[in-house]
């Protein structure tokens, strides 16, 4: 029985799929089901059960697989142990956020992060908050990076960021020559907004509130194309300030105040709080979260 085994074993109970693990580890399904087939042998049990292209857990599956999870703790942390021998963070540390976020927010983190750290390879992941999020809690990236409020118990929460969104109109829109306009008066305009997501739920908070529907001229799925439809006359729409600064500063965009509304965000970093963290994944709290903190290593695994 041996380390690889266990991943092998792991990576199809979270997957639910030989063929889908086979495709994550980068083997092939024979090589899968022989280092099952192995594993199985050792334990002297079937671990699971197979039923066309449907793989569930046995009795003796779900009992070993807390013991495979801790196993490759115990691995990980030896390793890491070792590796803490160097004093200089090293490795590599991957982060999964949306377009926006790696746009506008995550290039100063990682300039001021390898200005200090050049030995640590850092790596973005694009996705959308939903899946950040679940990249983190199964553990295929070190950190997540999406809007508050994050309640689930597993994750570490750290705010990293804080402003507004604001309402974006184009530099030819009746309404540029303004900084504030009232509520009613954005409702004789058509509107660009996003599909789905944290932004959209506060955006269809205040229009509940004030009930009233706004004119919506288009529902996109990317910011960055909110920005530029805006750009083109197409509406207005809402966006955090952090994404327009340079085009407002450049005259191609302009943000307005709404009279009594402010719609705020903040950004999290969130990590599992079961999570053995290096040294390199330390230093990049520390720069992200602009704060140095003690980080302890878990001593009691748990499972899944």
């Amino acid at each position: 029985m041996d380390f690889e085994q266990l991943r092998t074993f792991l990576e199809v109970s979270r997957l639910k799929s030989f063929s889908r693990a086979a495709e994550k580890l980068g083997v092939t399904q024979p090589a899968i089901s022989a280092q099952i087939r192995s594993l199985e042998n050792e334990a002297g049990a079937r671990l699971f059960d197979r039923d066309g292209g449907k793989v569930t857990f046995t009795a003796a599956g779900r009992l070993f697989e807390p013991f495979a999870e801790h196993c490759l703790q115990v691995h990980n942390h030896i390793m890491v142990a070792i590796g803490e021998l160097h004093r200089s963070p090293r490795g590599e540390i991957s982060i999964s956020a949306n377009e926006a976020t790696s746009l506008y927010v995550l290039p100063a983190v990682f300039a001021q992060f390898k200005k200090q750290y050049t030995r640590v390879n850092l790596s973005i992941v694009r996705a959308d908050r939903a899946r950040s999020l679940e990249a983190v809690l199964n553990r295929e990236v070190d950190f997540g990076i999406v809007s508050q409020p994050v309640k689930d118990p597993r994750l570490t929460v750290d705010v990293i960021h804080k402003d507004d969104l604001v309402l974006v109109v184009p530099r030819n829109h009746p309404l540029a020559a303004r900084d504030q306009v009232k509520f009613a008066e954005i409702l004789q305009y058509p509107l660009l907004l996003p599909k789905h997501g944290r932004q959209r739920e506060q955006i269809n908070d205040i229009f509940r509130a004030n009930d009233v529907q706004p004119r919506v001229a288009m529902e996109v799925d990317s910011s960055e194309l909110l920005k530029r439809l805006i750009g083109a006359g197409l509406g207005m729409g809402f966006l955090p300030r952090s994404n327009v600064r340079d085009d407002e500063r450049n005259g191609l965009l302009k943000t307005l105040r709404i009279e009594g509304v402010r719609l705020s965000r903040e950004l999290a970093l969130v990590y599992r709080k079961d999570k053995t963290l290096t040294r390199a994944a330390i230093a990049f709290l520390e720069i992200a979260t602009g704060r140095a903190r003690p980080v302890l290593l878990p001593t009691n695994p748990k499972s899944r």
